[in-house]
């Protein structure tokens, strides 16, 4: 009967020393703190749609794979969402807020950028991807709001996208649908 009880003793202390660490899982996150959070494995979590057989919506929370370096096991705070002026419905990861004035005057405002270190790592990332360095985009908004994030990629040296040289190449006309039958 004692040689039981040691192995069922460590059994039940593992059990507990694994419940004890609170190891931060994406898909065991509700949906209302999984974005702007990260998990123990420091990769960021982010919220995505599915479409269930019955086409109805549902939001997931799923582990992405873009690394955060210096940080894991981390949930945003509510102060920081609001500072920054970020959404927890956002679905993904997207630089297209840094395209919206009124969303970086509040990611370079004090209150986010000298407090919110995970959020303004995460668009610091998103704004080099793009080509813009972040504080300059920030001291930009700070000098001059209505210059764009646009114009920064611009003058930053960055490719713009493959243009067509043809005057209205923009506009494709689609093929007729076939007849239904």
């Amino acid at each position: 009967m004692a040689s039981f009880k040691f192995p069922l003793f460590l059994f039940l202390s593992s059990l507990f020393l694994h419940a004890s660490l609170a190891e931060i899982v994406c898909e065991d996150l509700p949906n209302d703190v999984c974005a702007f959070s990260i998990a123990s494995s420091g990769k960021r979590c982010l919220l995505e749609t599915a479409v269930e057989k019955d086409a109805n919506v549902e939001y997931q929370c799923r582990t992405s794979e873009v690394v955060v370096e210096r940080m894991a096991e981390y949930i945003e705070t509510d102060e920081c969402v609001r500072a920054c002026g970020v959404d927890r419905n956002s679905i993904g990861i997207s630089s297209d807020s840094l395209l919206e004035p009124q969303f970086t005057a509040k990611l370079c405002a004090p209150a986010c950028y000298q407090k919110c270190p995970n959020i303004v790592d995460l668009y610091f990332n998103l704004a080099a991807g793009e080509g813009v360095f972040l504080p300059d985009l920030c001291d930009a908004q700070r000098t001059n709001p209505r210059r764009t994030m646009v114009e920064l990629i611009l003058s930053s040296g960055a490719a713009p996208g493959p243009v067509s040289s043809e005057p209205g190449s923009l506009v494709v006309e689609a093929p007729a649908p076939p007849p239904l039958g």
